[in-house]
């Protein structure tokens, strides 16, 4: 694993993803507080910021540029080339990494100086609660140090992998948008619940802890999610008179169609910026 204890970290941005993404590094101690520096245009952001979790905050983009090894862009993606030929001149041989959605590595690369090394990650909304899925894509000047740099620092707010860019949208459309997709089933399993005489709370909690449940053994175990299914239907049981409402019903289809729409969108707002 790349040592991190020595890196010096920036943050150009400081929102949802940003705050969480600085969290997960000091609760994984990556670095220890005082090797981040951050820098937003709310002054109060950062001020709390500096207050709670005792991290440098910086006067402007370019003070935090002069302290990072590391630095994040995590503004809106529709300013990502402003900032970048703004600092340009001053980015030396810091590592860029860009959790901006949607700006191609090509976009980042074309407004920073030859040379620059630059990744592109796209984490999800999971990383306000250090259970991220976020898909790692290596610029042109990328070393392996590098990626593996970048993947220390996800790893810290969740799970990663590393993709070819022009997976980016298939990613965007499956874990990007897929929380959605998956409170909208937790919801949809609580009003199951609630119809049948749970308690709104109680309905929402078991939905979604079972939810969760069901990830981890995706994820920690080895089996396949057909095999999982099958440990759960009995026959003759609940659970397939369940699993035959679902198919007849179109579950399966629906959830295939929702990522394909939504790749299908991430490509066709790709080709606008």
């Amino acid at each position: 694993m790349t040592t991190m204890a020595n890196k010096k970290i920036g943050f150009i941005g400081t929102g949802k993803m940003g705050e969480a993404l600085i969290k997960g590094i000091l609760h994984a101690r990556l670095v220890p507080p005082g090797n981040i520096y951050a820098s937003d245009m709310d002054v109060a952001k950062l001020q709390i910021l500096e207050k709670e979790l005792k991290i440098n905050i910086c006067k402007d983009n370019f003070d935090a540029v002069a302290n990072s090894d590391v630095l994040i862009i995590a503004v809106k993606p529709q300013i990502v080339p402003i900032v970048l030929n703004e600092l340009k001149s001053s980015i030396k041989k810091q590592l860029i990494i860009s959790i901006a959605a949607g700006v191609t590595i090509e976009t980042l690369e074309k407004n920073l100086l030859p040379g620059t090394r630059v990744v592109r990650v796209m984490p999800n909304i999971a990383a306000t609660v250090k259970e991220a899925a976020s898909a790692i894509s290596p610029g042109s000047a990328v070393s392996k140090e590098d990626t593996a740099i970048a993947a220390n620092i996800f790893n810290a707010i969740g799970r990663t992998v590393i993709l070819q860019e022009n997976n980016m949208d298939a990613v965007t459309g499956l874990s990007g948008s897929g929380p959605a997709y998956i409170f909208l089933i937790i919801e949809a399993l609580a009003d199951g619940g609630v119809h049948e005489g749970l308690d709104r709370n109680t309905a929402k909690l078991l939905a979604a802890q079972t939810v969760l449940g069901a990830a981890k053994m995706v994820l920690e175990g080895q089996s396949h999610t057909g095999e999982l299914r099958d440990m759960v239907t009995s026959p003759g049981g609940t659970t397939i008179r369940g699993l035959r409402v679902m198919e007849e019903q179109g579950a399966r289809i629906a959830m295939m169609n929702a990522v394909i729409a939504a790749c299908e969108r991430s490509r066709e707002l790709g080709k606008k910026t």
